[in-house]
């Protein structure tokens, strides 16, 4: 009898152990992420900022109307959405070596020729924590700022802004302090993972801090998939610019560089051609 009941406590004991097994998947299932079929956010509920077109020109933002005048931001759009597709890539980094490079208006410009193609939902985040400057282009001073959102202190929806059904931009309404540190956290590359979960683009713009200016984009560049380089025609030392090449290498993938503020275009070449 002592046998039989010893042989019956061990079967328990072994049927526990594994119903316990067996319920261990479901647990750490119930804890993981869900996955998403669509979107968590409504884009539509973002508040409107039309983006005046008096004020679109004043800053040479020509994407904004499609035409001649936006033919090479039309170009960089095709060659950079057919790179970030065949790679798998979403965020794409613009930088510069050092400021007055016009980064931030090719971010933007970029951002715009993107948007006119209705089946692509693009956002745009101005990370130049030290000197941010596309809520000037815009026109816009949102209440909060994008540093506060990486640091975890506001919720991303409280800084968005909606140009178009298609483009959401986040801005600042002040410089940021401490911006290498904050890039830096884990926080903050979890709230960017989150807003990308959450709000599902095509794309991401992120205009960066120039490289020469700080060590900001050092930790910055490995929270984008890719980067842009916009240097200055006569205005960018080649050195300079072959240095920043190099060391963009090292911390993410460089889609190539662009000339900005040239003074001879090449009329062969755009909607000129065919005039």
């Amino acid at each position: 009898m002592e046998k039989l009941e010893a042989a019956m406590a061990k079967a328990r004991e072994r049927r526990k152990a594994v119903l316990r097994e067996a319920a261990a998947p479901a647990r750490k299932s119930a804890l993981a992420v869900p996955v998403r079929s669509g979107p968590s956010v409504d884009w539509g509920t973002v508040p409107l900022v039309p983006f005046v077109a008096a004020r679109a020109r004043r800053f040479r933002i020509s994407a904004l109307f499609g035409g001649r005048d936006a033919t090479p931001y039309d170009l960089l759009r095709s060659r950079a959405l057919r790179l970030m597709q065949e790679n798998g890539w979403k965020r794409l980094a613009i930088t510069s070596p050092e400021a007055g490079c016009g980064k931030s208006t090719i971010a933007l410009n970029l951002a715009l020729s993107i948007a006119r193609q209705k089946d692509l939902r693009v956002m745009l985040f101005d990370l130049d924590f030290r000197r941010p400057n596309l809520h000037k282009i815009v026109g816009h001073t949102p209440p909060h700022s994008m540093h506060e959102v990486l640091a975890g202190d506001v919720p991303f929806f409280d800084v968005a802004a909606r140009i178009s059904d298609n483009l959401v931009v986040g801005l600042n309404q002040a410089p940021g302090s401490n911006p290498a540190e904050l890039f830096q956290s884990q926080r903050a590359k979890d709230i960017l993972d989150a807003i990308q979960e959450d709000w599902r683009p095509d794309l991401i713009i992120y205009d960066t801090p120039p490289m020469l200016g700080s060590d900001d984009h050092v930790n910055l560049m490995s929270k984008a998939d890719c980067a842009l380089l916009v240097v200055a025609a006569e205005m960018s030392k080649l050195p300079n610019v072959d240095f920043c090449e190099k060391e963009l290498g090292q911390l993410t993938k460089v889609m190539g560089v662009v000339l900005n503020k040239c003074r001879y275009p090449d009329d062969t070449t755009g909607y000129a051609y065919y005039e």
